[in-house]
């Protein structure tokens, strides 16, 4: 049966060589895009499609291909500058399976265009119940070949007649979702590589004006020393800034691979327009007056990106600063920032193009080095999530920071940073924590999660979260320069008692293990304060070192000289002495951390260099205060317990029926969101192994006495009315019940306080033990998440609950039960028994495979599960459904986000 023309399905797409495309299903209107694709393809290409020559397309054939019914016969093309350059589809044959064919232009060919178009319609074709492609080959097709091989669906083969018959799996599976991500990282890392290293830059609206944004990214590129041409563009000058200037962007002579954009807002999209068609990679558009705008100024960003992907390019912005690479092989600062940052290993991602300028000031007063440097503006296009693809293959960057005021793909970003964070750091600031809003212009949405959840899932994720921007840097200058410390012992040593009760009560406020403070007194020379350092480096009891240092009283200072401060007679002996020291402790892997004279980040006279400028690994960050020295230590300590823990997997789990429960909800109606009913309730959870335990309703004492004969004493009498359950002020659950005259008391008193509405139920009583709580469920934005806490109202007032994204891993679910404040109730708290502890994790792992593989499943509570000495008893449980809006983020087919 003939569907509607499907939008869902259209999509803009990363290509492997980092270029982007535009996917959409093919319609009657595209028959002259359609023949004028054919006539670019080669006779070998043809011959390999049609087993035969086949030069041109007759008007029925033309028609036959382009008019579908995006059911049984299903086309998906793409499109770069308007231009199709391949072609995809399927015919059904039977009601299972279809054949599938693709072309791609000869140009084109390498791109991976093949296997992204295969993937998405894959996606289609399960969309409308295929499960299985079909496709027939020339054995000397090696490259469609490969492409059915390599996609990672499970794939049979067979040779027939001269024919290669490939039969394709489309049912995902672990290969096929690995070799996806695999395919979308490459993609993504090398289409910010395009936009990092250009060979050639257009700045599009650089003007005379010296104050203007276009005139200032020109001279700080011709500044910084940009190894390739940088073309200015500007129809009213023959030249800015002494060099050659053009008309549009289509009169420079040259190849443009970058264009820094830098026109009034209503003349972008002419702009973007000409520079799809001159063949540029990628572009920066500076200018203000899109989403932050208002509704037109969203419509006009909506449609810049559109335009910029349909030429092939990736988006930098709009409203942002620009972009900054120190590789001295491309020496390019193409940002409004005057400061061009010194080389070093950091890479620095900032959504804020307002606090662009000042965060690089602070990079470069702190000394602090960076590999490369990207603002994103409203990050209309190029997000954190494409920098976290490049900077994860980039030698050049050993440390990254995030500068994030939203979030757009939550569940891509902490599925990379799972990946990245075991071995390089993560460092995130994620403003408006107290409102969970995003700001004017960010194609983002706002998050459904509390802000403390969200910080457990970045824990989760090994990323280092951290409140604002200085410790950030504090934090970041700490782990670029030095190493991490093997655990949470800590020695001070300093020539102030002062400093060292400050740097003790931080460290015990941290957690972290500090020694005695040794006080080398106000006149310890550099001698002295080397040799205390240096006997750390073999002291098997330390794992890193806080050393505090400041003038004596009366200490002579130097004058200043070219707005610097003075320095401090013998200060010279001891930074030596520091250098010397930090180098011994990190061979032997413990890092050094300073509060030198009082100053902030990586004072000249700490810095290790090679006779340039440039700070290496052994530099030494200094910190005002021990307070806040001690802070970037616990942030750095926290990160190295997290690479030294194991990852976990997925545990093997008996008794899970997964078919069984898809076909539950399947027959459930999910179009309310309404509860599903008890009986179908317990039935999916123990589709999973989940057992709760039985209730039964009861209307009247002498119910409820044969019901608690049923189930055997002792038993409870409880409410289960949604408007009654949980409330503090209502007497709802009559406890060890344990004989017929107390159940019949109970019900009747129960009844009489609460009303005809107090719906009781009888159960059987379990063993004492510790009240938990486990809730599951989609969120928009993150998708599936499991959280656990103990069921007492104090710790609920709190908010002492655990968040983690499944499928959890073994070691999530044992961090999960250990992470919330209240977890010593349930390890024999004050001479108590301790719970099952190893029955929760179990019961936790169940949950997150149901709510993983049900994206139907809005929520999910267990409450109470009581813990005790010996099982986990489950004694209530809730499930809500709701028809998912699409797809899972991070789910499905590649595809940038709208």
């Amino acid at each position: 049966m003939a569907q509607p023309y499907p939008d869902h399905w259209e999509a803009d797409v990363v290509l492997s060589d980092g270029g982007t495309a535009h996917l959409r299903p093919i319609t009657p209107a595209d028959a002259e895009l359609l023949q004028e694709f054919h006539g670019r393809l080669s006779p070998e290409t043809i011959y390999f499609r049609f087993f035969a020559p086949y030069p041109r397309l007759s008007a029925r054939d033309i028609a036959r291909f382009t008019t579908v019914d995006y059911d049984n016969r299903v086309a998906l093309i793409a499109t770069i500058g308007g231009e199709m350059i391949a072609v995809v589809r399927y015919d059904r044959i039977t009601p299972d399976e279809a054949e599938v064919a693709f072309l791609v232009e000869d140009a084109h060919q390498g791109r991976g265009l093949a296997s992204i178009m295969l993937e998405h319609l894959a996606a289609a074709a399960q969309e409308r119940g295929v499960k299985r492609f079909i496709a027939d080959t020339l054995p000397e097709n090696r490259r469609m070949i490969n492409v059915f091989r390599e996609v990672g669906y499970t794939a049979q083969q067979r040779f027939d007649e001269g024919v290669i018959r490939l039969t394709l799996d489309l049912a995902p599976t672990d290969t096929f979702t690995e070799v996806l991500q695999a395919r979308e990282h490459r993609a993504e890392s090398r289409s910010i590589a395009r936009l990092l290293t250009p060979a050639s830059i257009a700045v599009i609206g650089a003007g005379r004006d010296r104050g203007s944004a276009g005139h200032t990214v020109l001279r700080h590129l011709l500044k910084s020393g940009f190894t390739g041409p940088v073309h200015p563009v500007n129809p009213a000058h023959r030249s800015v800034a002494g060099v050659r200037a053009y008309p549009t962007v289509a009169d420079v002579p040259d190849d443009v691979d970058l264009a820094v954009i830098t026109v009034p807002a209503d003349t972008v999209a002419t702009v973007v327009e000409q520079c799809a068609a001159k063949g540029v990679h990628a572009l920066i558009v500076v200018s203000a007056g899109f989403g932050e705008a208002g509704p037109e100024g969203r419509e006009r960003q909506d449609a810049l990106v559109r335009t910029a992907r349909a030429g092939g390019m990736r988006v930098v912005g709009p409203n942002c600063l620009g972009i900054a690479n120190t590789d001295p092989d491309v020496a390019m600062n193409a940002t409004l920032a005057p400061a061009a940052p010194p080389r070093g290993p950091v890479g620095f991602f900032s959504q804020s193009g307002a606090l662009g300028i000042a965060l690089m000031q602070h990079v470069t007063e702190r000394g602090l080095g960076l590999s490369s440097f990207v603002s994103a503006g409203n990050r209309a296009d190029v997000s954190g999530n494409d920098l976290l693809q490049y900077w994860e293959e980039d030698a050049a960057t050993e440390v990254v920071l995030l500068y994030l005021e939203s979030l757009g793909n939550p569940r891509k970003f902490t599925r990379l940073c799972r990946r990245i964070s075991r071995s390089k750091p993560i460092v995130a600031v994620k403003s408006g924590g107290t409102m969970q809003g995003v700001p004017l212009g960010h194609a983002a949405q706002a998050l459904t999660l509390p802000d403390h959840a969200v910080s457990e899932l970045f824990a989760q994720a090994g990323v280092v979260r951290v409140d604002d921007i200085s410790q950030m840097f504090d934090v970041a200058q700490l782990l670029a320069y030095q190493p991490l410390p093997g655990g949470a012992r800590v020695a001070i040593v300093g020539n102030s008692d002062a400093l060292g009760v400050l740097a003790e009560d931080a460290c015990l406020r941290a957690g972290l293990e500090p020694h005695r403070p040794v006080d080398l007194g106000p006149g310890a020379t550099a001698g002295e304060l080397a040799a205390a350092l240096s006997g750390l480096a073999a002291d098997d009891t330390v794992d890193a070192v806080v050393a505090g240092f400041i003038p004596a009283v009366g200490a002579e200072i130097a004058p200043g000289h070219d707005g610097h401060a003075g320095r401090i007679a013998g200060s010279d002996d001891v930074a030596a002495a520091v250098r010397r020291s930090a180098a011994e402790l990190a061979r032997a892997g413990k890092p050094l951390v300073t509060t030198y004279l009082g100053l902030r980040g990586l004072p000249e006279e700490l810095r290790v260099t090679d006779g340039g400028a440039d700070p290496r690994r052994g530099s030494v960050p200094s910190y005002p205060t021990p307070e806040e020295a001690v802070r970037a230590l616990s942030h750095a300590a926290a990160y190295a317990a997290y690479r030294r823990n194991p990852a976990g997997r997925p545990a093997a789990l008996p008794g899970i029926d997964t078919e069984a429960a898809r076909a539950l909800i399947a027959g459930a109606d999910v179009s309310a969101g309404a509860l599903l009913g008890p009986d179908d309730t317990d039935r999916l959870l123990a589709c999973y192994g989940v057992g709760v335990w039985p209730v039964i309703a009861v209307d009247s004492a002498d119910a409820a006495e044969a019901a608690a004969e049923r189930l055997g004493y002792p038993v409870v009498l409880k409410t289960v009315a949604p408007h009654l359950r949980h409330r503090a002020d209502v007497f709802g659950v009559r406890p060890d019940l344990a004989h017929a005259a107390e159940v019949r008391r109970a019900y009747d008193l129960m009844v009489a306080e609460l009303g005809p509405d107090a719906a009781p139920v009888v159960q059987r009583m379990a063993r004492r033990g510790v009240p938990t709580s486990v809730t599951a469920g989609e969120y928009r934005t993150f998708g599936a998440v499991v959280s656990f806490g103990i069921a007492y109202p104090t710790t609920e007032l709190l908010g002492d609950r655990a968040y983690r994204l499944a499928p959890l891993t073994d070691v999530d679910a044992a961090h999960m039960v250990r992470s919330v404040r209240a977890a010593p109730l349930l390890f024999g708290h004050r001479g108590t028994e301790a719970v099952a502890v190893s029955g929760l994790e179990d019961l936790l792992l169940r949950v997150s495979r149901l709510v993983d593989d049900l994206p139907e499943v809005a929520r999910l509570e267990l409450d109470p599960v009581v813990a005790g000495p010996d099982s986990v008893a489950v004694l209530d449980a809730s499930v809500r459904l709701a028809r998912p809006d699409g797809p899972r983020p991070d789910a499905g087919p590649r595809r940038l986000s709208a």
